[in-house]
């Protein structure tokens, strides 16, 4: 049976995987295995078990449910062992899918120690748009320009997230068990380059899963 995540451990197998991939990396970008399914997998559930490249698992989301995005509730993103990083919410009946992204500042699941870091939404309104683009919580002024947008099929797995100079920060595209084999939509990788914050790459891939 072909393997989900990887679970090789040295540097040139890594490199190996990511030439197999044909994704575009460079020194230093950290390559991570997501796989739609929640660890726990109960009946009627979704969610998302993210791995490192050595086959670690990192981040997860357990365990809500796939009913009608209008009226989803909060997203919890955790590290491996369950610690709450940030609270994922949709705006209800918003045009655009809005979501607002908060980060618990010590790992406790309560309103008072979260803050607003970044929203999320479709660029367009129409149903068909598959790119989003991302507004960060600053107090910088002046029109609201994006400072992440997406490029590509998120549903294909083909997709790219770029910075507010369009400089690539992450990108996504089908797994391969081989050089021959190419695993189901629900199992893909994603390299994340230096200096961008993983956790912050991890919330907008959750969201992205809702609202493209």
């Amino acid at each position: 049976m072909s393997r989900i995540h990887p679970t090789v451990v040295s540097r040139s197998n890594i490199e190996e995987e990511e030439q197999q991939q044909q994704l575009p990396t460079s020194t230093g970008a950290s390559v991570w295995t997501v796989w739609k399914k929640s660890s726990m997998a109960f009946h009627g559930t979704d969610g998302f078990s993210i791995y490192d490249g050595k086959g670690k698992l990192a981040f997860r989301v357990e365990n809500y449910s796939r009913k009608h995005k209008c009226f989803a509730g909060e997203l919890l993103l955790m590290d491996g062992a369950g610690k709450a990083i940030m609270a994922l919410k949709p705006q209800i009946l918003s045009m655009h899918d809005r979501w607002t992204g908060f980060r618990f500042e010590d790992g406790t699941e309560t309103s008072s120690s979260k803050s607003h870091v970044f929203s999320m939404r479709r660029r367009s309104i129409l149903q068909g748009c598959d790119e989003a683009e991302v507004f960060m919580e600053t107090a910088k002024g002046g029109p609201a320009v994006p400072d992440f947008r997406t490029e590509g099929c998120f549903r294909r797995r083909n997709c790219k997230i770029l910075d507010e100079d369009g400089r690539e920060v992450a990108s996504m595209a089908r797994k391969k068990a081989n050089k021959s084999i190419t695993l189901g939509d629900d199992v893909f990788s994603l390299v994340v380059q230096p200096n961008t914050d993983v956790e912050l790459v991890m919330a907008f891939v959750v969201i992205m899963d809702r609202i493209c």
